[in-house]
C-alpha cells in the first residue's frame, strides 16, 4: 500500500484527507460508513482514524466503597482502519498514542498493523484522562511522542524490544502532530519546534497541525519551521465552525484563538443554520486561500460528522 509520505513527492496538487472517530461501542461499523460515504466521492488520500485511550468511572458496591473501573468508549482503530481500507479502497492511518499503552503494547499493536499491510501512523503522546489535570505516562509506557517516534523507527530497522530478537524491518510512514498557536504545554514556540525538529530527526515524515482559524498563523509556523531547517510537508488541519457553542469549547479544549471576524459574524446569526452556514463559509475561504499557497493537503477534522465538511469539499476539490 501507499505511503502517505509518497503522496507529497514532487506532486503540486493539493490532496485531501479526513480525520474521523471510531463508533462508540456498541454502535455498528455500517453508521461510520454511512457518514463518510459522501466524504469518499471527494476521493481522500487517506483517512486518520483516532484512537482514545481509557476513563476511570466509579460505582458505589457493598459498604459504600467506590470501586474503579476502566473503560473505553471508542474502541476499535485498528479494526477500524483494515475495514475501511477493504470497504474503500483508501489509505488509512491510525493513531498511536503512549498514554495507556506500555512499550510492549505498541510494539504488538504496530506488529498487527504491518500484518494487515496498514504501513502509515499518526504519532502522538495523546492527552491526560479526563479525571486527571496532567498527563501520566503508562508506568512501563512512553512521556513522550519523541519517544514513541523512535519506538516505530527502530522497527522499521528491524530492532524490537527484545534485544535478542532478529526481527524482520517494518515499513511505517510516520506522522506527527504540529501546533501553530503552540502546544498549551510548551513554554514557547520556539521551544515547541525545537522538540518537533527533533521528531523528524528521529524519523517522522510529514506533519499536521491542529486546527486552526486564522490562515496567517499556520503561514508564521511553516516561516518558523523551515527557518529551523524542517522541510518535511506540513499539512494544514481545518474544521467547519458549527455552532455559537463552539466559540468556547473549541478554544478551551483544543487552546486555539478564534478571530474576532469570525466571533462577531457568528454571535450575529439569528438561529443555528445561520451559524453553521457563516462557519462552512469560513472554512472554504480558508480552505481556497491554502490550496492557493500550494499547501500539499487539505486535512479536516470531522468530529463524527461529514456532512460539513462534504459542503466545503464540494467547493475546494
Amino acid at each position: 500500500m501507499t505511503k502517505i509520505c509518497e503522496y507529497f513527492q514532487n506532486n503540486n496538487e493539493t490532496q485531501f484527507s479526513i480525520e474521523i472517530l471510531p463508533p462508540v461501542k456498541g454502535q455498528s461499523i455500517n453508521d461510520l460508513y454511512e457518514k463518510i460515504s459522501p466524504l469518499m466521492e471527494h476521493k481522500p488520500k487517506f483517512v486518520d482514524v483516532t484512537y482514545h485511550r481509557e476513563e476511570y468511572v466509579y460505582k458505589e458496591c457493598k459498604g459504600g466503597l467506590l470501586d474503579k473501573k476502566v473503560i473505553r468508549k471508542r474502541p476499535g482503530t485498528v479494526g477500524i482502519c483494515a475495514a475501511i481500507m477493504n470497504k474503500f479502497q483508501v489509505e488509512t492511518v491510525p493513531h498511536i498514542i503512549c498514554g495507556g499503552f506500555s512499550k510492549e503494547e505498541t510494539e504488538n499493536a504496530l506488529i498487527d498493523l504491518n500484518f494487515l499491510g496498514i504501513n502509515n501512523v499518526l504519532a502522538l503522546r495523546g492527552d491526560a484522562i479526563k479525571s486527571e489535570q496532567r498527563f501520566h505516562p503508562h508506568p512501563e509506557g512512553h512521556a513522550y511522542a519523541l519517544d514513541l517516534v523512535e519506538q516505530v523507527s527502530d522497527l522499521n530497522k528491524g530492532k524490537y524490544l527484545d534485544e535478542n530478537l532478529k526481527g524482520s524491518p517494518t515499513n511505517f510512514c510516520i506522522g506527527i502532530a504540529g501546533y501553530p498557536e503552540k502546544h498549551f504545554e510548551a513554554p514557547n514556540m520556539q521551544s515547541d519546534i525545537y522538540y518537533l525538529k527533533k521528531k523528524i530527526e528521529a524519523g517522522a515524515s510529514y506533519i499536521i497541525t491542529q486546527m486552526f482559524f486564522d490562515n496567517k498563523k499556520y503561514f508564521d509556523f511553516v516561516a518558523k519551521c523551515r527557518d529551523e531547517g524542517i522541510t518535511v510537508p506540513i499539512i494544514p488541519g481545518l474544521k467547519p465552525l458549527t455552532s455559537l457553542k463552539q466559540l468556547i469549547t473549541l478554544p478551551s479544549f483544543f487552546y486555539i484563538d478564534i478571530p474576532e471576524d469570525l466571533h462577531r459574524e457568528a454571535m450575529s446569526c439569528k438561529n443555528p443554520d445561520e451559524v453553521k452556514e457563516v462557519g462552512i463559509k469560513w472554512c472554504i475561504q480558508q480552505s481556497k486561500e491554502l490550496k492557493e499557497a500550494n499547501v500539499p493537503c487539505l486535512h479536516y477534522y470531522s468530529m463524527g460528522r461529514s456532512t460539513y465538511i462534504s459542503k466545503v469539499a464540494q467547493e475546494i476539490f
